[in-house]
């Protein structure tokens, strides 16, 4: 799927004219390449979006074959904060259960 039409579909940008404008304006990147709208996307992709308070990232997981429900568009992807903060939170448990049995 097109990158402009992934953006749409997953209610990143609410219409894909304004993810083309996006694009065109190179704030877009996608594994950290500045991205044109036409780039074919694929599943593990990583999306860099850059807004005027910050830049977000996003892990592609499903290539819809079209539109979507909107209570299913987060579906799409996952925030690369909640992937790293998951990562973390197993860790921490991980190395309490270590420390409960040493003491």
């Amino acid at each position: 799927m097109r990158l402009d039409k992934f953006l749409k579909v997953s209610r990143l940008i609410k219409r894909r004219t304004v993810a083309n404008e996006v694009c065109d304006s190179a704030r877009v990147f996608v594994n950290n390449n500045p991205s044109k709208p036409a780039k074919q996307l694929k599943i593990g992709d990583i999306i860099t979006l850059e807004f005027k308070n910050g830049t977000k990232n996003y892990r592609v997981l499903v290539i819809p074959a079209n539109n979507v429900p909107v209570n299913q568009a987060h579906e799409l992807y996952e925030e690369i904060v909640d992937y790293l903060k998951k990562i973390i939170k197993k860790y921490i448990e991980y190395i309490i259960a270590i420390i409960q049995n040493i003491y």
